[in-house]
């Protein structure tokens, strides 16, 4: 069965998560995802404060960018998480926006050389292993958790290009694919992760695609939609985005999911003036179609 959820964007100030996360978890919301962009909230401490404010949503950051954390802190940060909210949490990790992370002065000249050490190390931190490493960007030495997470957690990678979509596959348990993803796209990013798995000898170990959906509902839906789609430069790709009613956006939901997406995150627009509204919209009138 395909997941739905949706993503608080971090342009909505954050002494307004909790009153969204409120009712994300009052409406049986499965999963309320946050993001950690240049220079807005943490993804860390937005998760951990949503985490305490509800009782049963499943939290996700999708991402935090690794030039900004050393992957012992991100492993550290996690597992607290994983141990405090049992099962309730989801990590996306991703090699940043290439321009905010050179105004911080953390720009790699090999990203995907950064994500791929990242990854092995983060999961076997969080494994519980002892972890040496001595890599381009991530060196370690005899680096181990004292509280790890109790049960296996998934780490996600967020991945565009052909190369970090088969190190996805490769070194990850998931890929998080952003709302510029048609269901094309996610055929053609389910095959190159396929490839990544091959490579690495883990084709019989699950991995989970989690597409976000740029959707818009209610008053002036459409436009809304096309200016956001026109500020991000791809108001002429076929099938990217929706607005309408909960009919409208479920079909296009089942479209991701048939092209290979296991979770697709309802991504309102910047602008979208009823946050709470639109939560409620998810879980209350497009999931129920979803499923049917």
């Amino acid at each position: 069965m395909t997941g739905l959820g949706a993503v608080l964007r971090p342009q909505l100030a954050p002494e307004r998560l909790r009153a969204v996360a409120r009712v994300a978890d009052e409406v049986g919301l499965e999963e309320l995802w946050l993001w950690e962009d240049c220079f807005r909230e943490g993804g860390i401490s937005s998760a951990a404060a949503v985490l305490a404010w509800t009782e049963r949503v499943r939290v996700g950051v999708g991402l935090l960018p690794v030039p900004l954390r050393n992957v012992a802190v991100t492993a550290m940060e996690a597992a607290t998480l994983h141990r405090m909210f049992p099962g309730r949490a989801v990590l996306g990790v991703g090699h940043g926006v290439q321009d905010w992370m050179g105004q911080v002065g953390a720009r790699v000249e090999s990203p995907v050389t950064l994500l791929r050490e990242y990854l092995l190390a983060l999961r076997a931190l969080l494994r519980g292993e002892r972890v040496s490493a001595k890599g381009r960007y991530v060196q370690l030495d005899d680096v181990a958790l004292d509280w790890p997470p109790e049960r296996a957690e998934e780490v996600l990678a967020g991945a565009t290009g052909p190369r970090s979509l088969r190190l996805a596959g490769e070194a990850a348990d998931g890929t998080v694919l952003t709302a510029n993803t048609p269901p094309d796209g996610v055929r053609r990013a389910r095959r190159l992760i396929d490839e990544g798995r091959a490579a690495a000898g883990r084709s019989d170990d699950a991995h989970k695609v989690v597409v976000y959906l740029l959707a818009a509902t209610g008053a002036g839906a459409r436009e809304r939609l096309r200016a956001e789609l026109v500020a991000e430069g791809v108001a002429d790709v076929p099938d990217l985005g929706v607005a309408g009613d909960a009919e409208a956006v479920a079909d296009a939901v089942r479209r991701l999911a048939e092209a290979g997406a296991d979770t697709v995150i309802l991504q309102p627009t910047g602008d979208e003036p009823d946050p709470e509204g639109f939560v409620r919209f998810a879980a209350e009138r497009v999931r129920p179609l979803v499923v049917a």
